[in-house]
């Protein structure tokens, strides 16, 4: 009985065993994947900062500028592109919509990304546009790969329609959780007028006269290392006309300047997403793995224990005769 039961708990150690990398490195890269009908929506602020005033063509300062970014997974442009791909696709329809001290637009960037849902690497396919214009990423953009390592990775800025390396900077604490700190500075680059404008006038209109829109950023993220999301994020931005003498009596005009930071309602929102987010990939990658090979590990000892008892028990049963039998018969003297 020893025996058959040992041999049904090498039997469990042995499917444990095999479970553990199987949870690792087969079941996670193709479970842990970004889901395509996400939505979510970050409010940013720069207080105080500066901003053209577009009736007067001044730049003024401002108590508070607010930037709404929406994500928004098209699931029906995303099963179109899988067809093709042959893979899993996610496609976000993002907007970044500024608002002035007034509540009144003061531009809206849209953009098609299109990711790959385990990998976030890029998936180039036709609709992939920022601000209606055909672009082609190279790199990440909104998040990291699941399991971010500490290492520079290239990051597409929207603005300027191109991809640099955005650099890691260390290990730091964020709310509790342990998290990457990146940092990417564009330089002053020239970028297109955006197509919507507070003002109704023709951005082609702006560029015959010879002005010009000019851009820079310093860029930082805190990323959760599990999950690849963000859980903060700041820019210091600063945006200017230049070539303006003629519209506007000076060669270079602010259009925005000011440091931008997620609102603290949205961190605290974003930060309990990611950390119940994190459970289900560590379930894949860590705890689970590990639990099945420490049980593993328990299950065989406890197999070689019973079959040792049964051996044991199976020797003391056949050892040398004790001489316990009927005496043997002699004859009469």
């Amino acid at each position: 009985m020893r025996r058959r039961a040992s041999l049904v708990l090498l039997a469990f150690a042995v499917f444990f065993a095999a479970m553990a990398p199987t949870m690792r490195w087969y079941a996670f890269p193709r479970l842990a994947k970004i889901p395509p009908n996400q939505y979510q929506e970050t409010v940013l602020e720069a207080k105080p900062a500066t901003l053209l005033d577009y009736s007067t063509l001044k730049a003024k300062k401002v108590d508070r500028i607010t930037i709404v970014q929406t994500l928004k997974g098209n699931v029906e442009e995303s099963r179109k592109i899988e067809r093709d791909a042959g893979r899993d696709v996610v496609v976000w329809d993002s907007l970044s919509y500024v608002l002035g001290p007034d509540g009144k637009m003061v531009s809206k960037i849209p953009e098609r990304y299109i990711f790959d849902a385990h990998t976030q690497d890029p998936v180039h396919a036709t609709g992939e546009t920022v601000d209606g214009d055909p672009v082609r990423r190279e790199g990440i953009e909104f998040k990291w790969p699941f399991l971010t390592e500490k290492r520079d990775y290239r990051y597409f800025d929207a603005q300027t329609r191109t991809s640099a390396p955005i650099h890691y900077q260390g290990t730091r604490t964020f709310r509790g959780l342990e998290v990457y700190y990146f940092e990417q500075t564009i330089p002053w680059t020239k970028v297109p007028m955006p197509k919507t404008m507070p003002i109704d006038i023709d951005p082609g209109v702006l560029a015959k006269t010879g002005l010009t829109r000019w851009y820079t950023t310093k860029r930082m993220f805190w990323v959760d290392p599990v999950t690849g999301a963000p859980v903060n994020g700041e820019e210091i931005h600063k945006e200017e006309l230049r070539n303006a003498r003629a519209l506007m009596g000076q060669d270079t005009v602010t259009v925005f300047e000011g440091h931008v930071k997620m609102r603290e309602d949205y961190i605290a929102h974003v930060v309990g997403l990611v950390e119940g987010n994190r459970l289900m990939v560590l379930m894949l990658v860590s705890y689970l793995p590990w639990t099945f090979t420490v049980l593993a590990l328990l299950l065989l000892a406890l197999s070689f224990w019973l079959e040792a008892r049964s051996r044991r028990a199976q020797a003391a049963g056949q050892g040398p005769d004790t001489g316990s039998g009927p005496a043997p018969l002699t004859a009469p003297v």
